[in-house]
């Protein structure tokens, strides 16, 4: 801490030679001066720093203990900015440097979003930029807690968020909601029935009843859990209470079989570069553009338009919102060509797979057969996979056209 001080004040190092150099440093003792840095030379010269407003009164100490005074060196902030005495323009530009750096950290250059997983950050950056917190925004000036509930309520995936501003740098810690389980609705009744043909492999019943067995062939729309339960009467007797109506629950696992079906024709339309090309450059600072470049079309028919941006503090920890772009428009020509069988069945058997992963949701993939056709310049890529997935479908009893059956010879048919 005292080296700050004394920077600040300023210090000026003197050297004190004499006879009795030690008598000079009893008189500034007794004077009050307040010295460091004492250095003894040769045993008749010494060195010390004193403060800077203090430098006049070794003159008359000196004098008094019969030494002579020299001036070494002077150091500290008023010894710096003497230098700038006459150098008008460096001093402004010392002071427009430090007005700058007081300013800009006032302001938002860059908002980092962290903590979420499944809300994309495009989103929560485009919601508090509505709001204002964007780059260049003046932080002072932003109403934080009133920003943070009005961003709550727009972004509904969001549980928590809190904004906290170092600097230029603010900061979005945010906190992502719990999906909460889903509601089963057990006043609607009906049965459980087959979504498509297969062979159970797993059948577990929470609610209801079956008659279904594992091993055993099913077909689409075959009923797999019976929403129509039996009460049977007490022991011993001959009649049963009747039948109730709950909702079916359970999970029917089953071996499944699927076709997938992809085409592409063989000739294709290839781009072919010319070698014309032209390009245009830009600036973008906190978020706005500024062309370099007239307003006007491009002369090309055909053109791909490739983007470069380099950002300022590539590397850094901290991104600044300014970047130098330039966008390149190079023209082409289509022409038709073949395509590579190989290659494009691999696309077709990767497509394929993908939308088989879709249908079984979240089921698994036991085997695959791939069979390519070449027909009337067509390529077809046919997909024969067998699978082990979820086939049970609750279908309530209210459903338009659906009609379910009490267990055979349990009773009558019913119609609900």
């Amino acid at each position: 801490m005292k080296k700050v001080v004394n920077f600040l004040r300023g210090s000026v190092e003197v050297e004190a030679q004499g006879a009795f150099p030690e008598r000079f440093l009893n008189l500034c003792a007794q004077r009050g001066v307040s010295f460091w840095g004492v250095e003894w030379v040769e045993s008749t010269a010494v060195r010390l720093k004193v403060p800077r407003q203090e430098r006049g009164d070794l003159e008359d100490l000196a004098v008094r203990s019969g030494c002579t005074l020299s001036e070494v060196e002077r150091g500290g902030l008023p010894t710096f900015l003497e230098r700038f005495r006459r150098r008008y323009a460096l001093l402004a530009g010392l002071a427009l440097s430090l007005l700058a750096v007081l300013l800009m950290t006032q302001f938002v250059l860059v908002v980092d979003v962290s903590g979420n997983t499944e809300v994309p950050s495009a989103t929560i950056l485009s919601t508090l930029r509505r709001l204002g917190v964007r780059p260049g925004a003046f932080g002072p000036a932003l109403e934080i807690n009133y920003i943070e509930q009005r961003a709550l309520l727009e972004l509904e995936g969001i549980s928590w968020m809190s904004i906290n501003l170092h600097g230029a740098r603010a900061e979005v810690l945010v906190r992502e909601r719990v999906k909460a389980p889903e509601l089963v609705d057990e006043s609607e009744h009906g049965d459980i029935i087959a979504e498509t043909d297969g062979v159970i492999t797993r059948l577990e019943v929470l609610a209801g009843e079956t008659e279904r067995k594992v091993g055993e062939p099913v077909a689409a729309g075959d009923v797999l859990i019976q929403g129509n339960v039996l009460l049977e009467g007490p022991m011993y007797s001959e009649q049963d209470v009747g039948w109730q109506q709950v909702r079916a629950q359970g999970r029917v696992e089953a071996q499944t079989w699927r076709t997938l079906q992809a085409t592409i024709p063989l000739t294709a339309q290839v781009k072919e570069y010319t070698g014309r090309e032209t390009g245009r450059w830009f600036l973008t600072i906190l978020g706005k553009r500024i062309n370099f470049y007239r307003k006007s079309g491009i002369s090309f028919p055909q053109y791909d338009k490739i983007s470069s941006t380099w950002n300022a503090g590539s590397g850094m920890d901290l991104a600044l919102p300014l970047s130098l772009g330039r966008e390149t428009m190079r023209e082409y020509t289509l022409t038709p060509a073949e395509v590579d069988l190989a290659a494009a069945q691999e696309m077709l058997e990767a497509q394929l797979e993908r939308a088989l992963t879709e249908q079984i949701e979240g089921g698994s993939i036991t085997r695959t057969e791939y069979t390519a056709v070449v027909t009337d310049e067509m390529l077809t890529v046919t997909l024969r996979a067998e699978c082990t997935e979820e086939i049970g479908r609750f279908v309530p009893f209210d459903e338009p056209g659906y009609q379910t059956r009490l267990p055979a010879g349990r009773g009558d048919e019913t119609n609900s």
